[in-house]
């Protein structure tokens, strides 16, 4: 795993797969208890499947995020994880897009295209 600064206000972490996922959510977590000021871009592009305890980390990031006014993207994020969020009905409240460069776009709100 890797967290890394992008910009001053966003930071993007690239996750692995369980059972290392819960450790990398729970240090995300802490690097913006930290910072209090950023915006989380999460690629899950080497996540194969997430467990309720990773979902449970999500949740309470967001949580942290909303509660400063901040955002979370979950960005490559594979059909089979996909169909976890759907069944557990979370696709409606995380943000997930393709790739990296849509995340950045969609927190500068700005279309891809613009932010290439």
């Amino acid at each position: 795993m890797g967290i890394q600064d992008i910009s001053e206000n966003v930071v993007l972490a690239d996750v692995t797969t369980e059972p290392g996922l819960n450790e990398e959510l729970k240090n995300v977590t802490e690097v913006v208890r930290e910072r209090g000021d950023c915006d989380v871009v999460i690629d899950f592009s080497k996540v194969d499947i997430v467990t309720s305890s990773s979902l449970s980390k999500l949740l309470k990031l967001r949580k942290l995020l909303m509660d400063c006014n901040r955002r979370l993207v979950l960005c490559c994020v594979a059909k089979a994880t996909r169909a976890i969020f759907s069944v557990t009905a979370l696709d409606d409240v995380f943000e997930m897009v393709d790739d990296q460069f849509a995340a950045l776009a969609s927190l500068n709100n700005q279309p891809v295209e613009q932010q290439l």
